[in-house]
């Protein structure tokens, strides 16, 4: 692959024909090495950033962290693409398997989240989530499932009707596991 693009991309890019998208489980705190090796390898690689506060010798620093720690994600046509490599890459544990293959992240998971960096590269969501909006659930048992925002606090948190045999459940989580859908 010869497509490289930066991670501050609003625009959501264009896949070329047989790519999808490929959760990576990365070494602790190796985010961004594998980051820029697998981008030396030529692949186009997504990691999704935060502003994280850490304390250290009694001093508050905010630093940029991965939103998903231990987690990128990257492009790949596994007809075309040398994708066992991606697995002796520094920096990475392994592709996120289905068997003997690697396991596609659901269509439009990432391109939403590309959709929501801004220009800093980090992700925010609750710029675009509203009351009555649909979303998908990434996280938890419910993963994958679609709800209905209900309520959005100030605590970073948001209750999400589920329709679930017949009748509307509700369901509070964290803003970061759901994505408009």
């Amino acid at each position: 692959m010869d497509v490289v693009l930066p991670c501050q991309a609003t625009i959501v890019p264009e896949l070329p024909d047989g790519s999808r998208w490929y959760a990576v489980h990365t070494q602790l705190y190796r985010e961004l090495r594998a980051q820029t090796q697998l981008q030396n390898q030529r692949y186009h690689v997504y990691l999704p950033k935060r502003r994280k506060t850490v304390r250290h010798a009694r001093k508050l620093k905010t630093v940029l962290a991965a939103f998903f720690p231990r987690y990128l994600f990257i492009t790949l046509d596994l007809a075309v693409d040398q994708w066992r490599n991606v697995n002796n890459t520094f920096g990475v544990a392994s592709l996120i398997m289905a068997g003997e293959r690697p396991h596609p992240v659901p269509h439009g998971i990432v391109e939403a989240m590309i959709a929501a960096t801004d220009a800093d590269g980090l992700l925010s969501f609750e710029r675009n989530l509203k009351i009555g909006e649909q979303v998908r659930l990434l996280a938890g048992p419910f993963a994958d499932r679609l709800g209905t925002i209900d309520r959005l606090d100030d605590n970073g948190r948001i209750r999400v009707l589920l329709e679930i045999m017949g009748g509307s459940v509700p369901v509070q989580l964290p803003r970061a596991h759901v994505v408009p859908a």
